[in-house]
C-alpha cells in the first residue's frame, strides 16, 4: 500500500470561529493522514494547541474546539513519513526560541533532516520529536533576517527535499511550498479572510473560493494588512508528485488547473488503447480507480460495474482485528458482488501494484466470488524505485518490480493477463511535460540527490 502523506491547512479570519473552520478543513483532507490531528490558533498574545492520535473526528470535540479561539490558526492531518506514529510526532507542532515562538505543519520530507538536527544540536537546539518537521522549525529560529519571511527564505535555502508548510506566529500565518514543487498548496479565500489548504476540495468543504496554486518556492505571510508575496529562487527544475495525479490527491481536488477525476479517467481510456480486452465487465478497485475503471468503460464501451464493495473504515480505527479475522486479511476490507460478477470476463482496473502483496488476494478473492476471467490494469508504471519525497512506500528491495518481470508478475497474481500505464501513457493522462514531473519511483531519475538508505527512522536513533 502507498501511503503519504499530510495535509496542512491554515487560516486568517478574524471574523470566523477559525478552530471550527480548521476542523472541516482537516475533515475534507482526512485521506492525507489518519494517524493523528492537531490545531494550534493564535489570539494575538499566545499559541494554543490541541492534537492527538487519531482520526479528525476522534481528536476533536465541542470542548477542545471551544478552548481554541483565536484570530488565526493552522491544522495538520499526518500519516508519517519520518518518525514514529507517536503522540509525541503529531503536529503541528510549537517550538521556541529567544522571545520567539513558532508553530508548523508539514506535508513532505527533508533527506538532508539528519544531517542539519546534528548541526542544530551542536548549536544548542533541543529536540523533542523524531520528526523531520522539527528540524525545519529549528531551523527557521535559527536563521538570520529581519522577520520571518526572511528567516523563511534563509532556511529555505538550507533544506533539500519536499514540504508544504503552513507556519503560524502570534501575529501571522505563513504558507511555504519548495522550489520544486513536490507536493500541493493552494490559496483561497471564505468572505475575506484567506485560506491555505494541501488541496482545493478542502476549500469546498467550507465554502472557500479558490484563488491560486502557490508557486514552486514561494512563501505567502498572511497578517491583518493583507497577503504578501516573495518566491525563493532556486532550481529551475520543477518536479511536482505524479501519484499526487494518480492515488493521492482526491479526485475532486484540481492540481494546476486539471480535474484529479479528469486526469484519472483519461489513464482508463489510455490503458484501453495500449491493453484491450475482450472482457464482459470493467471494475475498479475502490476508491482512487473507479474514475479510470469509467474511462476504460468509456472507451472500450465495456460496460462498468461496481463489482467491488470497500468497507472504509477498516484500517481507521484503535480495535485490533483478532487471528481470524486478520487471517481474513483483504476480505475484510472488499466485498465481491457474487451475483453480478460471477461466470463474467472481469477487466480490473487499480492504481498501482507495489509491494505486491495484496493484488493477489484481490484476484483470489474475485476468482472464489466466479469471475471466469480476471485481466488486471494498472493506472502506474511498475514501480522500481523508492520515494524520499513524503511518500511512505516501501524500500527498494521490497518493490515487486525491482525483483520481477510483468510477466512474472502476472503470474504471481495470477491473473489472466496484466498491463502497467506506460510512462507516455501516464504524461498524456496528466497532460504535463515530464520535466515539471517527478516520476523517480518509475524512472530512478530523482529530481534533488538522495541517500538511498535513509528511512523514516533515522532520527529516532540520532545522538
Amino acid at each position: 500500500m502507498i501511503r503519504d502523506r499530510c495535509a496542512v491547512f491554515g487560516t486568517l479570519a478574524p471574523s470566523e470561529d477559525v478552530a471550527r473552520l480548521i476542523f472541516f478543513g482537516l475533515y475534507a483532507l482526512q485521506h492525507r493522514g489518519q494517524e493523528s490531528s492537531g490545531i494550534v490558533v493564535s489570539d494575538g498574545q499566545q499559541l494554543k494547541r490541541h492534537a492527538s492520535a487519531g482520526l479528525v473526528s476522534q481528536v476533536f470535540d465541542e470542548q477542545s474546539l471551544a478552548r481554541l479561539g483565536g484570530f488565526a490558526g493552522i491544522g495538520h492531518n499526518r500519516y508519517s513519513t519520518m518518525g514514529s506514529s507517536t503522540v509525541a510526532n503529531a503536529q503541528p507542532l510549537i517550538v521556541s526560541g529567544e522571545a520567539c515562538t513558532l508553530a508548523l505543519a508539514h506535508n513532505g520530507n527533508i533527506i538532508n533532516s539528519l544531517e542539519l538536527r546534528e548541526e542544530l544540536e551542536e548549536r544548542g537546539f533541543e529536540f523533542r520529536t523524531t520528526t523531520d518537521s522539527e528540524v525545519i522549525a529549528n531551523l527557521i529560529l535559527a536563521s538570520p533576517g529581519k522577520d520571518w519571511c526572511d528567516r523563511v527564505a534563509f532556511a529555505m535555502r538550507r533544506l533539500i527535499g519536499a514540504y508544504s508548510l503552513t507556519l503560524l506566529t502570534t501575529d501571522m500565518l505563513i504558507a511555504v511550498r519548495d522550489p520544486l514543487g513536490v507536493r500541493p498548496l493552494c490559496l483561497g479565500y471564505v468572505g475575506p479572510n484567506p485560506v491555505v489548504a494541501s488541496e482545493t476540495c478542502a476549500l469546498d468543504h467550507i465554502g472557500a473560493r479558490f484563488e491560486k496554486d502557490l508557486a514552486p518556492g514561494e512563501i505567502l505571510a498572511l497578517t491583518a494588512d493583507g497577503v504578501r508575496s516573495q518566491v525563493v529562487s532556486g532550481s529551475p527544475r520543477r518536479a511536482a508528485c505524479v501519484f499526487e495525479y494518480i492515488y493521492l490527491a482526491r479526485p475532486d481536488s484540481i492540481l494546476e488547473d486539471k480535474l484529479v477525476y479528469d486526469t484519472r479517467q483519461q489513464m482508463g481510456a489510455r490503458l484501453w488503447q495500449e491493453y484491450p480486452v475482450d472482457a464482459d465487465l470493467v471494475v475498479g478497485v475502490p476508491d482512487s480507480a473507479i474514475p479510470a475503471a469509467i474511462g476504460y468503460s468509456d472507451a472500450s464501451g465495456i460496460p462498468f460495474c461496481e463489482g467491488l464493495l470497500k468497507n472504509r473504515y477498516v484500517g481507521r480505527t484503535f480495535i485490533s482485528p483478532d487471528q481470524r479475522l486478520r487471517d481474513l486479511g483483504v476480505q475484510l476490507k472488499f466485498n465481491p458482488l457474487k451475483e453480478v460478477i460471477a461466470g463474467q470476463r472481469l477487466v480490473i482496473i487499480d492504481d498501482s501494484i507495489v509491494r505486491g502483496t495484496t493484488t493477489p488476494h484481490v484476484v483470489a478473492l474475485l476468482r472464489r466470488a466466479g469471475a471466469k476471467e480476471i485481466h488486471l490494469r494498472i493506472c502506474a508504471p511498475p514501480i522500481q524505485h523508492p520515494c524520499f519525497l513524503g511518500v511512505d512506500m516501501a524500500t527498494e528491495w521490497e518493490l515487486i518490480a525491482t525483483r520481477k518481470s510483468i510477466e512474472e508478475i502476472r503470474d504471481h497474481i495470477q491473473a489472466d493477463s496484466l498491463g502497467y500505464i506506460s510512462l507516455d501513457g501516464l504524461l498524456s493522462s496528466v497532460g504535463r511535460s515530464r520535466e515539471s514531473l517527478c516520476m523517480a519511483c518509475f524512472t530512478g531519475e530523482y529530481p534533488v540527490p538522495v541517500q538511498m538508505g535513509l528511512d523514516k527512522f533515522a532520527l529516532e536513533t540520532a545522538p
